[in-house]
């Protein structure tokens, strides 16, 4: 996994997050007295895993940096309905200004680390690890991978840039499996590389050209079992490919090392969170 930059990932998020709401200004909290100083709290009406609390500190501070914010819980976190994970204090006009960026980023964040941590919680007794993928919500994807970690997840590579996975349509421009490997001998050492199989016979291939990190696409759990016999610790197997709650425990117990995760990232349920101002 490639590391990042997180200060800086926040930042131009939260830049370009504060322009798309506020635009040439909040007409809206205008209409309030500018002096006037409101304090109150964000809190939580599901239970889920806290994530994106850089975010809303960010996007509040940028606005007017006298906000302060006392956070109640941390990221990672476990957190119940009816807590308030966050109070704040500041101008009025500020802390309403920034109130649907931060949550937006505070909703979306957590969705991910809730569901990532269900998912690793499945298998804890097992020795498989949970990886995202690139199915990310455009401009979000370091933000996202960030929610993956906190809910105990690992992040396969950020992007096309740090690591190469070669798929069924490279396999085919590359004229098989064989010269696809083989193509990847200029590559630099420290980058990992992955080839995708769709069936025994080209795990076999595979293995047989040094594969050291193998994904099975869309194989059964029978085939799992099998692919994990014939590989016999050669290589690290990752199983990939509709995998759901209700079947990562059966995935998981046939012996794969990692199992790779679209909708942790793609299907974002927003967690359930509100603001609320007193004066």
């Amino acid at each position: 996994m490639s590391n990042f930059n997180l200060k800086e990932t926040i930042d131009s998020g939260v830049d370009l997050a504060i322009q798309e709401d506020l635009g040439s200004g909040d007409l809206t909290s205008s209409l309030i007295p500018e002096e006037t100083i409101g304090q109150g709290a964000i809190l939580s009406r599901v239970d889920c895993v806290l994530s994106g609390s850089a975010w809303a500190n960010a996007t509040f501070q940028k606005l007017d940096p006298s906000i302060t914010l006392d956070w109640q819980y941390k990221d990672g976190d476990r957190v119940t309905a009816g807590d308030i994970l966050c109070k704040l204090q500041g101008p009025a006009r500020a802390l309403l200004t920034g109130e649907r960026t931060a949550l937006n980023f505070l909703q979306t964040l957590s969705a991910v680390a809730t569901k990532t941590r269900l998912y690793v919680d499945a298998i804890a007794h097992t020795n498989a690890t949970i990886l995202d993928t690139r199915k990310t919500l455009p401009g979000l994807r370091k933000a996202l991978k960030y929610a993956v970690r906190v809910g105990g997840g690992k992040n396969h590579r950020i992007g096309l840039y740090d690591g190469v996975l070669i798929k069924e349509n490279h396999i085919t421009a590359s004229n098989g499996i064989t010269a696809a490997l083989a193509a990847t001998r200029h590559i630099d050492k420290t980058i990992s590389i992955q080839v995708e199989v769709e069936s025994l016979e080209q795990l076999e291939e595979a293995l047989d050209n040094g594969a050291k990190l193998i994904l099975l696409d869309n194989f059964t759990v029978s085939q799992m079992k099998d692919a994990v016999a014939l590989t016999n610790k050669r290589a690290l197997l990752e199983a990939s490919g509709g995998i759901t709650l209700s079947s990562i425990v059966a995935i998981a117990e046939t012996g794969v090392d990692r199992i790779s995760i679209g909708t942790l990232t793609k299907d974002i349920d927003s967690i359930d969170l509100s603001m609320r101002l007193v004066f």
